[in-house]
């Protein structure tokens, strides 16, 4: 397995993944912590797969 793809289990829905963005920018001047900016990216690149329709609908 890829070092650059780590295992992850099912995607999120695009509205949990968009309360979790929303839930890192506290108040409209927020920053974001080094920390903080890497999970906003793996959240947008989680949201990207689910509005691409990457996802398939475990049965």
């Amino acid at each position: 397995m890829s070092p650059d793809c780590p295992s992850r289990g099912p995607l999120r829905s695009a509205e949990e993944l968009n309360a979790a963005i929303r839930a890192l920018f506290t108040h409209r001047d927020a920053r974001l912590s080094d920390a903080e900016r890497a999970e906003y990216r793996r959240l947008l690149d989680e949201l990207r797969q689910v509005e691409r329709g990457d996802v398939t609908t475990a049965a």
